[in-house]
């Protein structure tokens, strides 16, 4: 088996500030990527699960903006919370098992989930 390449984001936040909420992972898997796979978040989730989601989609816009990007070494679980809502495939040949998959931040929809967040759009970026 070919060892599992995976783009490290220098830069990204590990965890959340004060917390055990892990958004990045050490190293890859040699077994393969932890699947990403699209999570139903629940209106009576715990409030400190909210506030890592409002964390880690901050940490995604601050460090990617509206530019697709690797999954790199993103933490799955954490990833999985938003994936098919505020943050989408690229390509429609996605492969969830794959750290090179590309994804990018579905703006509108940031914006209704965590309207807090986007607040300095690029010029010409629809809303």
């Amino acid at each position: 088996m070919a060892k599992a390449y995976m783009l490290k984001h220098r830069g990204f936040p590990g965890r959340m500030p004060s917390s055990d909420f892990q958004f990045t992972i050490r190293r890859a898997n040699p077994k393969g990527a932890t699947p990403l796979k699209a999570r139903e978040r629940y209106a009576d989730r715990k409030a400190a699960d909210k506030r890592a989601d409002l964390a880690f989609m901050e940490a995604l816009w601050a460090h990617f903006g509206a530019e697709p990007f690797e999954r790199g070494n993103l933490d799955a679980g954490r990833l999985s919370w938003l994936l098919g809502r505020e943050v989408v495939p690229v390509e429609d040949t996605f492969d969830p098992t794959d750290y090179a998959a590309l994804l990018r931040i579905d703006i509108p929809r940031v914006m209704v989930a965590f309207p807090d967040v986007i607040t300095d759009l690029p010029d010409g970026e629809p809303a």
